[in-house]
């Protein structure tokens, strides 16, 4: 199975991202950076789905940090 390599907006995105086991949350913050670099070139500005999404993931990577420390 090959992974998306952006994951865009209309794409499905996990409503509880403390459920989501770490190596896929990993793939999803790549897929959603991917998604926002490219949004930036291609349209000069992010589609706030994928600002949300981008913050709700680093928003959860902190929340992680804090609960392995």
């Amino acid at each position: 199975m090959t992974e998306k390599l952006h994951l865009t907006p209309d794409d499905e995105f996990p409503e509880d991202l403390s459920t989501v086991a770490d190596k896929e949350l990993q793939v999803l913050d790549s897929q959603v950076q991917r998604q926002l670099d490219y949004e930036y070139v291609a349209d000069g500005e992010p589609n706030p789905e994928t600002e949300f999404r981008h913050y709700d993931l680093d928003e959860e990577f902190s929340e992680r940090d804090k609960r392995d420390s």
